[in-house]
C-alpha cells in the first residue's frame, strides 16, 4: 500500500535559505508538502516562518535553494505559482466599507474572472464560509470570526491547489477560534485543498496538522506527524504544547520588539 509521503509533492523546498544583513532568516531548510495534507511550520517569534512564507508565495527572492509550488518554479515562473495558491495574511485583506459579496466581487475581478463566472462562484464561496445570510452586510460590522472566514473565502475564491494561512486565528476568542477550525478542516477533507499553517497555538496545531515541522534559528529542528514528533522525543502522550517545548526550549517571554507586539495588537484589534 503506497504511504502518502510517496505522493508527488505539491510543494518541494530545497536548501532554502534567506539572509538580511548579517542575520539568516531561513538557513537551508529542505522539506515537502503532499496534496490534500494541512502542513503546519511552526516555531517561535523570529524563526524564520513568515519569510519562509513569502518566499514560497514569491513575495521574496530566496538568496539560495530552490521550491516548486504545484509544479512551478518560484524562482522562473512566479506568475504561474501566484496563480494556483490562496493566501490569507495577518494583516487585514478586506474593505470594511465593501459588502461580503463586493468584497469576494472586486477580488476575482483581480484573478482575471469574468462577471458571469463569479456570480456563479461567490454564493458558493459564502455559502460555504457561513456567509450567505451576511453577505449584503458592510464588512465594517462583521465580527473578528466573519472577517476571518471573508479573507479565507478569498483566497479560495479562484480554486487555488495550495491555500497558505499565517496565523488565521490570532485574535479571536475561543469560540471562534473553534469555528474557523471547522472552516478549515471543511477545505481540506471535502474540497480537497492543500493548507499550508503557521500558527502560536498549539492546540490549533495538534487539532488541524497532518504534518508539523518545527523551526527555531532559521533551522527546521523537527518534522513529522504528531506520533513521529512524539517517538522522536520519546514522550508517547505528549501534547503538541510539550513537543513544541521539547524541541524549541522555554520561549523567553521577555524577548521581541515593539514593532513586534505593536503588530499583534493591531490584528487582535482589527479582529475584536
Amino acid at each position: 500500500m503506497m504511504n502518502a509521503r510517496d505522493l508527488k509533492p505539491v510543494i518541494q523546498v530545497e536548501n532554502f535559505s534567506k539572509s538580511f544583513g548579517s542575520v539568516k532568516a531561513v538557513d537551508n531548510i529542505s522539506f515537502q508538502v503532499i496534496p490534500g495534507e494541512c502542513f503546519g511550520l511552526l516555531g517561535p517569534n523570529g524563526a524564520g516562518k513568515s519569510t519562509t512564507i513569502k518566499m514560497l508565495i514569491t513575495l521574496l527572492p530566496p538568496d539560495a535553494g530552490t521550491a516548486i509550488v504545484n509544479g512551478f518554479s518560484i524562482t522562473s515562473q512566479g506568475a504561474h505559482v501566484r496563480e494556483s495558491i490562496g493566501y490569507v495574511p495577518q494583516s487585514l485583506s478586506v474593505d470594511g466599507v465593501l459588502t461580503g459579496y463586493e468584497n469576494l466581487m472586486f477580488f476575482g475581478k483581480l484573478y482575471g474572472w469574468s462577471e458571469k463566472q463569479l456570480k456563479d462562484r461567490v454564493p458558493l464561496v459564502l455559502e460555504l464560509m457561513d456567509l450567505k445570510e451576511a453577505a449584503h452586510r458592510q464588512v465594517a460590522h462583521y465580527s473578528g470570526g466573519m472577517v476571518r472566514r471573508l479573507e479565507i473565502g478569498q483566497a479560495i475564491l479562484h480554486q487555488p491547489a495550495v491555500v497558505f494561512l499565517d496565523e488565521p486565528t490570532v485574535g479571536l476568542d475561543p469560540v471562534a477560534r473553534h469555528a474557523l477550525w471547522k472552516h478549515i478542516q471543511e477545505l481540506r477533507r471535502h474540497h480537497l485543498v492543500t493548507l499550508f499553517l503557521t500558527t502560536h497555538y498549539m492546540d490549533e496545531a495538534q487539532e488541524l496538522c497532518s504534518h508539523i515541522a518545527i523551526m527555531n534559528h532559521g533551522k527546521i529542528v523537527v518534522n513529522g506527524t504528531l506520533q513521529e514528533l512524539r517517538k522522536i522525543a520519546k514522550l508517547p502522550k505528549a501534547s503538541m504544547n510539550d513537543l513544541f517545548v521539547r524541541f524549541v526550549g522555554p520561549i523567553d517571554s521577555e524577548k521581541g520588539d515593539l514593532n513586534n507586539v505593536s503588530k499583534i495588537r493591531r490584528i487582535a484589534r482589527r479582529l475584536s
